[in-house]
């Protein structure tokens, strides 16, 4: 299920839809009320309830949610469609406040606009990030599995919450893979800040939909923002602090198999007073930061949305679980 939104152009068009014939119509859909369009159905716009809505409208259809409008594909044809025919022309992400401000103005990969700055940190991300070699040189990495393995034997014949397990696996690899040995001991501090961040991303803010509701925004909302953004700017930066030593007090014969990712991005690091990086590319802290972000939640938190929605389904579809456990020979 692969959901796009339009862009706002679309909606500022369809309000001269009186006055102008509106030449190519959105796909169809349920019909909404005035201002509002389909807001009624936000609590319905889960992958089972637009499963729901495209076997009444097909594989391509439209909602309004106030002034932002939405085509939501639900077949492997359109998403070919969009994902490859078209993709340059649904690349750009839409970014509301909140991801605006968490991302440093879409400072990231994940939102930032296609172009050359998204090529580049595409290509940074590639080569150094997730090389091969990179990967094989996360000696300590394999630590993290030799000890889920020894928890796992240690509860042999007792009930384990595997979807707990590989959490608390996947988001101890993403911690050592991004920050190495430094402040292992705040990691709790971190996973802290990805949650509240998690949370924010979700948060449902009317005045995205309805900004002439503005005047009834949320101020407790702004004020979360701002205190997420000031966490996430201490602890990433105390990192970049001890990286830059560790850069500095480096030997010469120092191979680099251990560098972590804010390492590699180090290397593109401009600096605050003009320094200069070691290639044509440079990256500021905020970029540092952002990526950081994309990389822990795209570990962490994708992991554990992935492994919430599989447990719903297995739990709700009893054959299912049932065809598993004979597949890997539970009883």
């Amino acid at each position: 299920m692969v959901v796009y939104f339009v862009s706002d152009n679309a909606s500022k068009c369809s309000t001269l839809r009186v006055l102008l014939p509106r030449r190519n119509p959105f796909p169809p859909g349920p019909k909404g009320y005035p201002i509002i369009g389909n807001m009624k159905l936000k609590n319905q716009l889960n992958h089972r309830g637009l499963a729901e809505l495209a076997k009444q409208y097909g594989g391509l259809f439209h909602l309004q949610m106030g002034r932002i409008h939405i085509v939501a594909a639900s077949t492997a044809e359109m998403a070919r469609e969009i994902l490859q025919v078209h993709d340059v022309v649904f690349a750009n992400r839409p970014a509301n406040v909140a991801i605006s401000y968490l991302t440093y103005n879409r400072a990231d990969m994940a939102f930032a606009n296609y172009g050359p700055l998204w090529r580049q940190m595409r290509k940074v991300c590639v080569m150094k990030l997730f090389s091969r070699k990179r990967a094989e040189s996360w000696a300590s990495v394999r630590d993290e599995i030799n000890t889920m393995v020894q928890t796992l034997t240690k509860q042999t014949g007792s009930p384990v919450n595997v979807g707990e397990l590989v959490f608390a696996l996947t988001r101890n690899i993403t911690y050592r893979a991004a920050f190495g040995s430094f402040a292992r001991d705040d990691q709790d501090e971190f996973v802290k800040i990805l949650q509240e961040f998690s949370k924010l991303f979700g948060a449902f803010d009317i005045t995205e939909f309805l900004p002439w509701m503005k005047w009834f925004s949320n101020r407790d909302f702004t004020k979360r923002l701002e205190n997420a953004r000031e966490s996430l700017d201490g602890f990433i930066d105390r990192i970049i602090d001890a990286h830059i030593e560790k850069k500095n007090s480096r030997k010469q014969d120092d191979d680099g198999l251990e560098d972590d990712m804010v390492d590699e991005l180090m290397a593109f690091y401009s600096g605050e007073n003009g320094a200069k990086s070691t290639d044509s590319f440079k990256l500021t802290r905020d970029n540092i930061k952002a990526l950081v972000m994309d990389v822990m939640f795209g570990g962490t938190e994708t992991v554990a949305s992935a492994i919430e929605w599989a447990m719903t389904e297995l739990m709700n579809n009893p054959n299912e679980l049932l065809k598993l456990q004979q597949d890997v020979g539970c009883s």
